[in-house]
């Protein structure tokens, strides 16, 4: 892509200067650590020690991110004897800091890590766009899948991060590394 082509995206929004950067499949996640959870304890990568994590930027006021709540609980319910499920919430706005996670946590049973991290530093090193956006780490905490969950909001088909954690199990790539994902903008402080 031309610079020009790039700037114009950037200048219309529909790619964010923020997201030049960010993981590629076989990068090594970015560490994190001192995120406060909806548990009231501090929390780092290094303290998820099952062999594979997955890592979900999220939010609570996104229309798409509230309709996945119920699928990141059945995914965790699935997979969490084998699996560490963590979703971070890196938006600043009230309705996203770590009170109403607190309440949104306790409203929907979350069974899986919730962890706010204010300066949103997680989301710009992994490269988050949208939330939900998933990553799957592997047993060397490398990003093997990254993209959304399945195939539809509403009435989805396909699967995309099952088979990856399937895969990332079984020490292999996943066939499908990268797909599209949907919602709303991250919303980046400027």
């Amino acid at each position: 892509m031309s610079r020009f082509a790039a700037a114009v995206l950037v200048a219309t929004g529909l790619v964010s200067p923020l997201l030049a950067a960010g993981v590629k499949i076989g990068d090594s996640a970015p560490v994190f650590k001192g995120l406060e959870g909806v548990d009231g304890k501090k929390h780092g990568l290094a303290d998820f020690k099952k062999d594979v994590v997955v890592v979900v930027v999220t939010c609570n006021h996104c229309p798409v991110a509230v309709a996945y709540e119920d699928r990141i609980i059945a995914f965790t319910k699935k997979y969490g004897d084998k699996v560490d499920v963590v979703a971070i919430n890196v938006n600043n706005l009230d309705a996203d800091k770590l009170p109403r996670m607190v309440e949104r946590s306790k409203e929907k049973g979350f069974n899986f890590a919730y962890l706010y991290d204010p300066s949103q530093q997680i989301g710009k090193e992994l490269g988050a766009s949208v939330t939900p956006e998933f990553y799957v780490l592997n047993k060397e905490r490398k990003v093997v899948y990254h993209g959304a969950m399945d195939d539809k909001i509403e009435g989805p088909k396909v699967n995309y991060l099952e088979p990856a954690v399937d895969a990332a199990l079984q020490g292999k790539m996943p066939e499908k590394t990268e797909t599209k994902a949907r919602g709303c903008n991250v919303k980046y402080d400027k």
